[in-house]
């Protein structure tokens, strides 16, 4: 299974950004985006260390209220 994290974007230079989610920080690569389309306070989906989309901040929040649940449905299953 594949799985893809929304991270919100804290500072580019060129082809690579520093992204921030749930206070955990990455360098990932925006080589896969058109340049200069993402800047500073974006959200971009990431896998395997490459933003793979730019999305909405709607977007993002609703996708970790999602994991927030599954997290805490696992945690009470376990």
């Amino acid at each position: 299974m594949c799985l893809a994290i929304p991270m919100q974007v804290v500072t580019v230079d060129g082809t690579m950004a520093r992204c921030s989610a749930n206070g955990v920080e990455r360098e990932v690569s925006l080589f896969l985006l058109p340049s200069d389309s993402i800047a500073c306070g974006d959200f971009v989906i990431v896998h395997v260390g490459y933003a793979i989309q730019k999305i909405a901040p709607e977007d993002a929040e609703a996708t970790w209220g999602l994991v927030d649940v599954l997290m805490t449905q696992g945690a009470r299953d376990a």
